[in-house]
């Protein structure tokens, strides 16, 4: 099975339901890229009426992990996966429609291929930043994740 955007949006919906009623729901998703996006809504809003944190925080990080996920599928192999560390940067308030993006599937190739030639755990840190319908960034986020071959 291929993973796509609908198919991920859906699984939104029964696995990680914070996520989806939030509004966060993928766009785009391809070898190098993926593209997530949330809009500014009461459910998802903080007391200085932006978008909270968390709810960026969960759209950046499916950026990141749709296309390990997509990766790890495509090597055929039995790979785990897990954020072991992250940081995030705050520019500007988080209002509208905000888009994610992670370009960053060559380096996930490179770390599974490394994971399976050396049968050792790899990490990867991936970026995803988030822009306003300015193109402005608001927010800027980094995941480390941890790769091994089961």
């Amino acid at each position: 099975m291929n993973i796509s955007p609908s198919k991920l949006n859906k699984f939104l919906m029964f696995k990680l339901p914070a996520a989806y009623f939030t509004g966060v729901r993928t766009k785009q998703l391809n070898d190098t890229t993926c593209i997530v996006t949330v809009k500014h809504r009461w459910i998802n809003q903080n007391p200085f009426n932006s978008m909270f944190w968390a709810v960026q925080g969960m759209a950046a990080e499916l950026t990141t992990g749709a296309l390990v996920m997509k990766k790890i599928r495509e090597s055929g192999e039995k790979i785990s996966m897990l954020v072991a560390n992250n940081n995030a940067s705050f520019t500007k308030k988080a209002t509208g429609r905000i888009t994610f993006k992670c370009e960053e599937g060559l380096k996930i190739d490179e770390a599974i291929n490394k994971a399976i030639e050396t049968g050792e755990g790899q990490t990867v840190w991936l970026n995803s930043n988030g822009i306003n319908k300015d193109g402005v960034q608001v927010s800027s986020f980094n995941f480390e994740w941890t790769l091994k071959v089961k």
